[in-house]
């Protein structure tokens, strides 16, 4: 199987020498089928006006519609709303994440196993595109960029993504690496500069490299090929055991040449599996059973519901399917999941009626 490209920005998405990145990138994508990950900036109250932004420069500068994935936080979820988002990037073959906080982020996708939803991303050639804060989730380790410059906690690591990891590159990640906004005092290595950078360092293990990443660059990796290049304004730095190692710009390198551990099979969930999108029947008796493939498979058939799937489906048992597995929902007092399957319906342009007989659907004209 083929793998995909992995590109990390080291800072954020809109500078105008990224535009050829992004466009080089998606160019082995036909369709473009991109979701925008808002997790990372979740915990802001600008939440609508940044994903506006970002879905305006993909489509102003690159003329691709992304769909906007929302997961804002974990303790608000339910878990249909995490399947949903899961579902969601399961079928994306663009996937983008961008501005907010690193820390907040891996809070919120740790429970969903996230590094292996990526994974998949890329397994299935694939094209996922993390910049800035989402950029430094995606080593073993994560530095918690606003707790200690802004906050002044004492230097420390929250367990990362490990996306890296999956494919031999035991590493954190930095960007914003050669950062000059503090002027008359450091703020390189993303605000840290070097003393807590140092500091960091010593608590890595010896295999553990530092990964950083120039401002308005990127570093491409073709997992397929297992090859790294460096485009953009500035370099990419490879910092272990003492010694580092410039990338310069336009440079490509063997990720053989950088790994530091082997390559990690993805973990595959065998007895999980989710019946396919146009299986609609199977789906609808997936979704009865309950548990944590039940919420999958209703997961599936309200992405279905919502785009009406691939091609032309005779949506009956499509739509019988979520009905009986809301009418279930409320018989157990699962009231709220029960109105998501009526709202993932109504979105899909269908009209439920309920009668003392059980519901009717029809579709709106």
């Amino acid at each position: 199987m083929a793998l995909g490209t992995l590109v990390i920005l080291g800072s954020g998405e809109t500078a105008p020498n990224m535009v050829k990145v992004h466009r080089d990138a998606l160019a082995s994508l036909s369709p473009v089928n991109g979701v925008l990950l808002d997790t990372p900036f979740g915990f802001q109250e600008n939440v609508p006006q940044l994903t506006e932004k970002i879905l305006e420069y993909f489509s102003t500068s690159l003329q691709v519609s992304l769909s906007p994935a929302s997961f804002r936080r974990v303790a608000d979820s339910t878990d249909l709303d995490r399947a949903r988002y899961v579902d969601a990037i399961a079928h994306a073959n663009f996937v983008f994440a961008g501005p907010g906080s690193p820390s907040y982020a891996v809070a919120q996708w740790a429970p969903l196993q996230f590094g292996d939803v990526l994974h998949d991303v890329l397994r299935r050639d694939g094209v996922v595109t993390f910049a800035s804060a989402a950029a430094l989730t995606l080593g073993k380790f994560t530095a918690p960029i606003y707790e200690i410059y802004k906050v002044g906690a004492d230097p420390h690591w929250v367990d990362g993504l490990d996306l890296l990891g999956r494919l031999g590159l035991s590493c954190v990640v930095i960007p914003h690496y050669d950062n000059a906004e503090g002027q008359n005092h450091d703020t390189r290595f993303c605000y840290l500069g070097e003393r807590r950078l140092r500091v960091l360092e010593d608590m890595l293990d010896d295999d553990v490299a530092t990964f950083g990443i120039d401002e308005h660059t990127a570093a491409i990796i073709n997992f397929d090929a297992r090859t790294m290049r460096v485009r953009g304004r500035g370099q990419a730095y490879w910092r272990v055991g003492g010694d580092t190692r410039v990338l310069g710009n336009e440079q490509e390198v063997s990720l053989d040449d950088l790994a530091t551990s082997a390559p990690r099979p993805p973990a595959v969930a065998t007895d999980t599996v989710v019946a396919a999108d146009d299986d609609i029947d199977a789906l609808a008796q997936q979704a009865l059973q309950g548990g944590d493939i039940g919420v999958r498979a209703i997961a599936h058939l309200c992405r279905l519901a919502a785009t009406g799937g691939t091609g032309y489906i005779d949506p009956t048992s499509l739509i019988d399917g979520i009905l009986a597995a809301r009418s279930t929902a409320r018989e157990l007092k699962q009231f709220q999941l029960a109105d998501q399957l009526r709202d993932a319906l109504v979105a899909g342009g269908v009209e439920i009626h309920d009668t003392p007989q059980g519901a009717t659907w029809s579709l709106r004209a």
